[in-house]
């Protein structure tokens, strides 16, 4: 089905046919294929996309079928195929939300991603950037963690535990953070993430990684879906607290987040 968030040009198949991939990368919430000469193709798995790779000596064995908690993957969802010597790769998407598009150049690409904030791990995420970010703005931290024209691909999980380690409570507003709590912002950020993905990632309903493995850092949750539970840091009694912001489940300690 060519209809996903954005229609799958017509010239797709020739545009990858016999085309040489340099290498495979990622920006934010996006994955980058680097092509030889210097095109790209861009993807975004939106809220229900997979990647799957398939051994063509083991065709029936899907390496991530995390979606569907099963080993068979329904073909009607399956929406792309790339095809090489030995395997091929399948992109599986019930809702449709993910999208392939073509660019053209480097250009274009530094283009695409304009709208976009610094990663966490950027050297351009830094005091001076955040704290001059900050000034002026009557918006909570935990809605700026998640805001990815302010920093880009921190999600809904981390966003919590990041504000848990940094002591600052997700409802304060970013206009009256000090210096040193915009820089606990920066190093946990990097802390957390570092963490996650050590542990392979979250794994709190279906996500498997493209081996088909879980991960592990739901394991390691301190705030997130933690409501109602002990407070984890030594010598808190208080118990974690869901909040709305945004929209977005929020998880904290009122009494050792301020």
């Amino acid at each position: 089905n060519r209809n996903l968030r954005f229609k799958i040009p017509l010239n797709f198949e020739s545009y990858f046919k016999n085309k040489k991939i340099v290498k495979v990368g990622r920006f934010s919430k996006y994955l980058i294929i680097y092509f030889f000469k210097g095109s790209y193709c861009l993807i975004h798995l939106g809220m229900s996309g997979t990647i799957h790779i398939v051994d063509k000596k083991f065709i029936k064995k899907f390496t991530n079928s995390s979606f569907y908690n099963s080993p068979y993957l329904p073909k009607k969802h399956n929406h792309v195929e790339i095809i090489f010597d030995n395997f091929k790769i399948i992109y599986n998407d019930p809702r449709r939300f993910g999208f392939f598009q073509l660019i053209k150049n480097s250009l274009d690409l530094k283009k695409r991603f304009n709208h976009l904030g610094p990663e966490p791990f950027d050297p351009n995420f830094n005091l001076t950037y955040v704290f001059e970010f900050f000034k002026g703005k009557n918006k909570d931290i935990k809605s700026f963690l998640l805001d990815q024209k302010f920093v880009s691909g921190i999600g809904n999980i981390y966003a919590s535990e990041i504000l848990f380690l940094c002591k600052i409570n997700p409802c304060k507003k970013v206009s009256v953070l000090s210096k040193k709590e915009c820089q606990k912002i920066i190093l946990n950020s990097k802390k957390i993430l570092l963490k996650a993905i050590a542990k392979g990632g979250s794994s709190i309903r279906d996500f498997k990684d493209t081996s088909g493995s879980k991960g592990g850092f739901q394991n390691e949750f301190k705030v997130y879906q933690q409501e109602g539970e002990k407070c984890k840091n030594l010598g808190c009694f208080d118990l974690i607290r869901k909040k709305i912001i945004g929209n977005r489940s929020t998880f904290f300690c009122d009494s050792c987040q301020k």
